[in-house]
């Protein structure tokens, strides 16, 4: 059921931000709340298809400032929380640049959301980093949504994106839990597809390098690619679909980086990708879920498909690995 309210998207200028207001506006919601980090660009939002009829407001609001926050909330039936720091260099302080940032600014989210007595739902966008690495996890059992990222296994090698949204999710369900509070989370995997913001995210930006020959293993990276437009369209589905409980994992499979790599090198192979040494070990991991897409359901069981791999989005960058921003929809 489409509202006849506003509803709120935070990081609305990001990769998922972005695709998820161009969603949202697609399936006629009649307005829509962009809150973005203040001084950030979102122009392109206001250039999307149906946004000239002002039906975009756009909210300058730092995570950390509540009352910010709870402005660009006010008077909104849904939010759509999205935006979390991420970042390829490793934090000089990972506390202040990433864990605070997820952890109170997803708290602030969820306060403004239970202040302003309009909110209906809050979807929470988390991640696959917050379920696994999970060295534990029984090795003849397939990964699914109970499974959650080993903390002290990222904090010893200074994995701080995984411990971050892990911690951040943990504390949404507390309080939705202390408060009554009706939220649903969504776990994409690592999005890949067409940009529209006007810089590379993190995921783009790993895939790029990689086409240009990294040979960084990304040994602590566990994979599962799934395409920028499903996550936005399952983002909706969520918060739509009234019986939608719980997380929801969104991805064609987890895997190691050097599957990921070896399947683009297949698929470009007059491009420098790197051929790591170690994938002839991990093939016998290879894809632990590798024939077993993993749908997020609705309530009649109809599974909402996914792309099992973005080649159009490789392909894009194949074009010229060196500028990225020729990519088009």
């Amino acid at each position: 059921m489409k509202e006849s309210g506003p509803v709120v998207v935070t990081g609305a200028n990001g990769f998922i931000g972005s695709w998820l207001v161009r969603t949202l506006l697609e399936e006629d919601y009649p307005a829509i709340h962009a809150s973005i980090f203040p001084g950030s660009d979102a122009s392109h939002l206001l250039s999307l298809p149906g946004a000239s009829s002002g039906r975009i407001r756009v909210f300058e609001a730092d995570l950390l400032d509540a009352d910010a926050v709870g402005r660009a909330v006010e008077g909104c039936t849904g939010v759509f929380h999205v935006a979390s720091p991420c970042t390829l260099e490793d934090p000089k302080d990972p506390e202040r640049e990433l864990i605070l940032p997820a952890v109170q600014g997803t708290l602030n989210v969820l306060e403004a959301a239970r202040k302003s007595g309009t909110v209906r739902r809050v979807v929470l966008t988390s991640s696959i980093s917050a379920m696994v690495p999970n060295p534990d996890w029984p090795s003849c059992k397939v990964f699914d949504e109970s499974s959650w990222t080993d903390l002290d296994y990222c904090q010893s090698r200074q994995k701080w994106y995984p411990v971050s949204k892990t911690l951040a999710e943990k504390a949404a369900w507390v309080f939705a839990e202390n408060h009554g509070m009706d939220i649903v989370s969504i776990l994409p995997g690592t999005c890949l597809g067409p940009l529209m913001q006007p810089g590379l995210n993190a995921s783009s930006a790993v895939l790029l390098q990689l086409l240009q020959g990294s040979s960084d293993t990304q040994e602590y990276h566990w994979l599962g690619a799934v395409h920028v437009k499903d996550v936005a369209k399952a983002q909706v589905l969520l918060f739509e679909k009234a019986s939608a409980k719980g997380r929801h994992l969104c991805t064609n499979g987890i895997y190691q980086f050097g599957d990921f790599a070896e399947r683009a090198r297949r698929l470009y192979p007059d491009l420098p990708i790197h051929r790591f040494d170690s994938y002839n070990k991990l093939i016998n991991l290879f894809l632990l879920c590798n024939f077993i897409c993993l749908f997020l359901y609705c309530t009649d069981h109809q599974p909402l498909q996914f792309i099992r791999l973005p080649n159009i989005c490789i392909a894009s960058f194949s074009q010229d690995p060196l500028n990225p921003r020729h990519i088009r929809d």
